[in-house]
């Protein structure tokens, strides 16, 4: 018997897609194709069955869609509006935290170092602490320089809170200044600034901008 055969019959590819529709249904956060096969039953194609399931779900009010490297359940992005709850807004992201947060997406992985170099300013120690507490950001592997500093990456979290399949698919300096993250000033070399010089120093002290920008939510 060779190693692609197996003593059962996998279940039909229709069977497979209805599993896998239920599993994606069922399940809260986003799931991998691995963790897919492990609970569908031997022999199964959980990818390809994703394949199906999704372009079965197209035009439909909720759609398949592939976050990072798993996948989910999601409402149509047209149909949000009928999720939507009206609350009072209190706070808002700092502008600070805006920035940080923009540079390390489209320059991650990247360090506090150059994400100062990029800014003009120092990152507070809070700023950072608050987006990894969002789970927006995370820590990336250490860069193989001088002091090995730790470098940054966006999470999974993020890419699923705006929509994004992976990090490529981030809007472009216009459309950045359209949503008035960027308003009419310099767009701070986020998506052309060159690269920082990794044994920079990192300072903690805090940033000495307008009031409010040494944290990450301000009144």
């Amino acid at each position: 018997m060779s190693d692609n055969d197996s003593l059962f019959e996998a279940p039909p590819m229709e069977d497979q897609e209805r599993m896998v529709e239920a599993v994606l249904f069922a399940t809260a956060e986003p799931i991998t194709v691995r963790e897919l096969e492990q609970r569908l039953p031997h022999g199964c194609d959980p990818a390809e069955a994703l394949v199906h399931l999704r372009a079965r779900y197209e035009g439909r009010g909720v759609r398949i869609v592939r976050i990072g490297d798993a996948w989910a359940m999601r409402t149509a992005p047209d149909l949000g509006w009928l999720m939507q709850k009206e609350t009072i807004e209190t706070r808002k992201l700092s502008r600070a935290a805006i920035e940080t947060l923009a540079i390390i997406a489209y320059h991650q992985p990247i360090t506090r170092a150059e994400i100062e170099e990029i800014r003009g300013v120092s990152v507070s120690r809070g700023t950072v602490d608050q987006l990894l507490e969002m789970e927006w950001i995370r820590f990336g592997r250490r860069k193989m320089t001088p002091g090995r500093p730790v470098t940054f990456v966006v999470t999974q979290d993020f890419l699923d809170h705006f929509g994004l399949e992976t990090a490529r698919d981030l809007p472009g300096v216009q459309e950045l200044r359209a949503a008035g993250l960027l308003e009419s000033r310099p767009a701070l070399g986020i998506l052309d600034a060159s690269s920082a010089k990794d044994d920079a120093p990192e300072d903690d002290a805090a940033e000495d901008e307008a009031p409010g920008q040494t944290e990450l939510f301000e009144d």
